[in-house]
This record gives structure tokens, C-alpha cells and sequence, in this order.
């Protein structure tokens, strides 16, 4: 019926130039007469989504505006991740193989066997295995076993707990809060329900949906060089008023972020280039001291590691600046926990008990000696509520060679960098600040240092001093803050929890879900900026800040930076930049070209 077919396509072909969309038409041909029933929108795969949108452009359907605003954030996403297939998670939920569901707080498909500490899935990695780590909650000092793993699954914690912050920073897929998730780590296994999976056996986690299976899944990798995504995300950068910046603290993730098409570092972790296995000695050593002497000796160690680490930094974003937080976390996170300590050392004795030889006697006696000193220095730093504690500011004032350490380090970096004419731009960020005499004090001893690095090294970079506003009476009184600031970064984790007055990890694994399922909250504020209370402190900040200095610059750090609905918070109050881990800054580039469209 060759009629019928011709006049199918033609009517197919201005049903799509009308509509301006690839189209779902059904038809049908009685006695070879051609019947159209229906047109709709075509639904597509994230693939189709950004290369029906960019041939329309092509062909002269659409503009590029318009092909911009066709394509979700979230499609883009889909091109970072590796997934499951749709037949894949099929064929394992009819063999009863899906465990349980938690958050989805780091999207992408991840395949591999449990180990249950950080150290196992470090070296079973190192071995060649696929592992999947899990734990109760993650800390600073499981990164090395989080960095091993091909994903990480927790029974505790938020969207913004340790182990969601650390796995979107690696890309790595993660489902935490898994509360019907136990834990036996005497019996080295895992049990949901009557469903039993041992330690070395394997899981399949998909960040995307929050959901865990038994055994091994496919995966299909997604590819982010596909030309169409390029072609489109090109068209973005035209469109966009928002700079897009990232989260980095290693060499590698500013390379990959700017192959993402990162314009610089918003944020660098200082404290995580810390728990390196080489650079932990030092950092206890200096905790455990009270000598000056060995304090600075202890530093003095540490000052070629970071002077390294910044100048790889310095080198891989060569003419975009690098922001670097100086130490944030209480001293007391890089020593082993309270809890752990206390088992050891029971443990130790029950031994003791049984000895049956004096070697052995004066070998337990001498770990638990050693044991007992790490625990008096543990509970000496703790403190009721370590997040409002000695951090951030505050444990630099306190420790004042630590931070001139870090400062040192950056400038030395930079220095040798800008003799090699590598284009640097170091910006200090001094974390946590609430008074400006804070900020005075604390820059005054930082900003001299760098100067006498520079006159040593015979040669100036520019420079830039700010501050991370997280806590409100920070936004209150910008105007005063901006006095000693030459940037303001939004850290918005901790300005949420502050402005709302409650613990991330234990609200999202408690009240919190409820407020949202009850619509008392319309969103969760740590995956969303709260725009009446948090974005209206950042704009009384922007607005005192640039009051005082015209050309502030306003970024913002938190996790926020790479979710689109508050990307469109930040172009609305006129930031800067948003920073956002290095996997996400596809998504902000596009989610930042959104806003500026549809403010038009």
C-alpha cells in the first residue's frame, strides 16, 4: 500500500514540524485508507532526549535555546553513571534478589563483594576484587577504604552524612539509611530480614534509586564524551550567567572536573589529603604532643606532602583559581573512635588475663599502655557537640602553626607552579567564621606568612583571602565580615543545619522523612536550599557583602551547587559561581543555563 505509506510519512513529517518534537502517532489503514488517530510527544531514553534536541537544531526546528531547555539535569546525569539494565533489575526482583531500599544519595550501578571496614576493602581492592564497603556510617578515616570500593552502602546517615558528601565528591555510588540494614560485624555479614549475605559475597547497590540487591548485576556504561551531549552542553555554556567550579581535593578530580567543564576549584578539603596512610603518623603525633617542639616537628613533615598536593591542584586548573579550605573537623576525628578504643582495650585485658608466658605479659602491657594514652588525648578533645566546637576558625586561632603550616604550603605550591609559568590563583578560605575579629585575627597571621613565602621565593602571585559563611550571624553581619574578604563561599550543609537548628544525619534518618511525607516541609533543605531561611540569609549576605566591595565574589560549596532547583536560588540572588563535586558539574552547567533562560 505504497498511497497510504506516502501520505503516513508525509502527514508524520509535518505532525513533527508543527509540533516542533519527535512524535508518538497511531494510525491505521482500513480498505487502504490512511486513518491518524492520535499525536503526542514522543517519550525517550536520556540518549534520545539530548540527540532528538540537538538534530532539531540541525534541521532548523528548534533554536538552541529551546533545545537547551528540552534536555532534564537529571538526563544529563544518566551520561556520568554506569546502570543497571532494565532487564537486569527485572530478572532480580522476580528472583527475589532486591534486599532493601534506602536513600538514593549518589547516583550510578555499582557491583561488588562486601567488606565490611575500611582497611579489608583497601586491600582486597589492591587484590583485583570488586568491592562494595559497608558500614553502620562512614568517618574521615574510611576515605582510603571508600576510595577502593566500587560503591558504598550504609545502614546510617543522610543526604548530606559523611559517606553521601565523600561518595559524589569520587563519583562513587552510594544508598545510605538503609534502616532495615543490620550489621553483624562479630559474624562478618549482613542481614535484612531472613536474608543473609556474608562478608566476600556479592551485592549490587544502584545510587540512583536507592536500591540493594543480592548477587551480581549487569551494568551498562553510559558515555560522556557522546558528541550530541557535548554539542548541547556547549550550547549551555553561551546561555549561562553562573560560573561552575568544583569540589576537589586531588590532582585527578580537577583534571576530570575540568574535562566536565569546571571553570575552577570552589572547594578543597584540606583535612582529607591528611588521612593518606604516609601522612597519618604526623597528624597523630601532633595531636598527641604538647610540646611545641614535636608539634612542629610534626608539621614540619607535613609541609612537603601539602606543598605537593597543592602544587598538582595548582597545576591541573592552570589559569582558573583554586580555592582551599583551610582544616575544618575537630581534631578529635583524625584520632580512632571512642567507642573502638574502649573494645580494644577490653580486649586487650581479657588477654592479659590469659597470658601464659612474660613475653607475651609485657607485649599486652605495653599495647594497652599505648592504648590507654590514645584514649585520655581521645576524651580530653571531646566535646558534646563537636559540629559547634573546636573547628573550622577556631582550632586555627587555637593552633595557629597549623594553619600558617597549610597557608605555607599553598604559597610555596604556587610559587614554584608560577616559576614553571603555570597560571595560579590561590584563594584561601578560612572555614567557620561568626565575628569578624575572627576573621581579622586569623588573616592577619595567614596573610603574612604567604608574604614572607613570597619574598623567600622571590616571586608575587595573586592572591585572595575569604571566608566560608555557614553559620547566620555570618550573613548578618557581611557587611563587616567583607572588610577582611576579598570572597564569600556559602558552605550550605552547615548553614542549613545551623539556620534550622538540626543534626543532618540524624533528622534524615529520623523526623525528617516524616515532615516531608506529612508536606509539614516542602522539600528536604539538605538536598534543596531553603529558600525563605537559608537563601534569605545568602541574600542579606550578598547584598551587605557587595555593599562594602562591589566586585565580592559570592560562590556557594555545599552539595547544593550541583542540584538544579537550587542552582536557579543562586543565579536569582546573583552569585558568582556554584562549586559542586566534579561529577555533577555537567548537570550544573546545564541546570545554570536553565535559570538564565527562563529568567528571561
Amino acid at each position: 500500500m505504497p498511497d497510504a505509506y506516502n501520505e503516513f510519512a508525509r502527514i508524520c513529517e509535518k505532525l513533527e514540524t508543527h509540533y516542533k518534537n519527535m512524535q508518538d502517532v497511531e494510525f491505521t489503514i482500513e480498505r487502504n485508507k490512511l486513518w491518524m488517530l492520535q499525536t503526542r510527544d514522543g517519550k525517550r531514553t536520556a540518549q534520545a532526549s539530548v540527540r532528538i534536541a540537538a538534530d532539531m537544531v540541525e534541521e532548523g526546528l528548534i533554536t538552541k535555546e529551546e533545545a537547551v531547555l528540552r534536555v532534564s539535569p537529571e538526563q544529563v546525569d544518566f551520561f556520568l553513571h554506569p546502570q543497571f539494565s532494565i532487564e537486569a533489575t527485572q530478572a532480580a526482583k522476580e528472583m527475589d534478589q532486591l534486599l532493601a531500599y534506602g536513600l538514593n544519595v549518589s547516583p550510578g550501578a555499582a557491583v561488588g563483594v562486601i567488606a565490611l571496614d575500611a582497611n579489608l576493602a583497601e586491600e582486597w581492592s589492591k587484590h583485583g576484587k570488586a568491592v562494595i564497603m559497608v558500614r553502620p556510617e562512614t568517618k574521615p578515616d574510611d576515605v582510603h577504604g571508600m576510595l577502593a570500593s566500587e560503591g558504598i552502602l550504609t545502614s546510617r546517615g543522610g543526604r548530606t552524612s559523611h559517606a553521601a558528601l565523600v561518595a559524589r565528591q569520587f563519583g562513587k555510588p552510594a544508598v545510605v539509611g538503609v534502616v532495615a540494614l543490620n550489621i553483624d560485624m562479630s559474624k562478618r555479614q549482613i542481614t535484612v530480614k531472613d536474608k543473609v549475605v556474608k562478608e566476600g559475597e556479592w551485592v549490587s547497590i544502584d545510587g540512583t534509586v536507592g536500591e540493594v540487591y543480592s548477587g551480581k548485576l549487569t551494568t551498562v556504561v553510559p558515555d560522556i564524551e557522546d558528541p550530541y551531549l557535548m554539542k548541547l552542553l556547549s550550547w549551555a555554556d553561551e546561555f549561562r550567567k553562573l560560573g561552575v567550579w568544583t569540589n576537589a581535593d586531588y590532582p585527578a578530580d580537577a583534571e576530570r572536573a575540568r574535562k566536565y567543564g569546571a571553570e575552577g576549584i570552589g572547594l578543597c578539603r584540606t583535612e582529607h589529603m591528611f588521612f593518606e596512610t604516609e601522612r597519618l603518623p604526623f597528624i597523630h603525633k601532633m595531636i598527641m604532643t604538647d610540646l611545641p617542639v614535636a608539634r612542629n616537628e610534626a608539621l614540619d613533615a607535613l609541609l612537603p606532602f601539602q606543598r605537593e598536593d597543592f602544587y598538582g591542584l595548582f597545576r591541573a586548573m592552570d589559569g582558573l583559581p583554586v580555592i582551599t579550605r583551610l582544616i575544618d573537623p575537630p581534631l578529635h576525628e583524625f584520632l580512632p573512635d571512642h567507642s573502638d578504643l574502649l573494645r580494644e582495650l577490653t580486649d586487650l585485658k581479657i588477654r592479659l588475663k590469659e597470658a601464659r608466658t612474660l613475653a607475651e605479659t609485657d607485649e599486652l602491657i605495653g599495647k594497652i599502655n599505648k592504648k590507654q594514652v590514645i584514649l585520655e588525648r581521645v576524651e580530653s578533645l571531646r566535646e558534646e557537640n563537636p559540629m559547634l566546637g573546636l573547628r573550622g576558625v577556631r582550632l586555627g586561632i587555637h593552633i595557629p602553626e597549623l594553619t600558617v603550616m597549610q597557608v605555607r604550603a599553598i604559597f610555596e605550591a604556587a610559587c614554584q607552579a608560577a616559576k614553571e609559568g603555570i597560571d595560579v590563583h590561590p584563594e584561601i578560605m578560612i572555614p567557620l567564621t561568626s565575628h569578624a575579629n575572627e576573621l581579622k585575627v586569623q588573616r592577619e597571621v595567614l596573610e603574612a606568612e604567604g608574604k614572607k613565602v613570597m619574598q623567600e621565593q622571590g616571586i608575587k602571585v595573586d592572591y585572595k583571602f575569604g571566608t566560608m559563611i555557614e553559620i547566620p550571624r555570618a550573613a548578618l553581619v557581611a557587611d563587616q565580615m567583607a572588610e577582611y574578604a576579598s570572597f564569600f563561599s556559602f558552605g550550605t550543609n552547615d548553614l542549613t543545619q545551623t539556620t534550622f537548628g538540626i543534626s543532618r544525619d540524624d533528622a534524615e534518618a529520623g523526623f525528617l522523612i516524616e515532615y516531608i511525607e506529612k508536606g509539614i516541609l516542602p522539600d528536604n533543605p539538605f538536598a534543596t536550599i531553603d529558600r525563605d531561611g537559608v537563601g534569605e540569609l545568602m541574600r542579606i549576605a550578598i547584598t551587605k557583602g557587595r555593599q562594602v566591595n562591589p566586585d565580592l565574589e559570592c560562590g556557594i560549596c555545599g552539595e547544593h551547587g550541583g542540584e538544579p532547583a537550587s542552582i536557579a536560588l543562586c543565579h536569582e540572588l546573583g552569585l558568582t559561581y556554584v562549586s559542586c563535586s566534579p561529577f555533577r558539574v555537567p548537570i550544573a552547567r546545564l541546570a545554570a543555563a536553565h535559570a538564565a533562560l527562563l529568567d528571561k
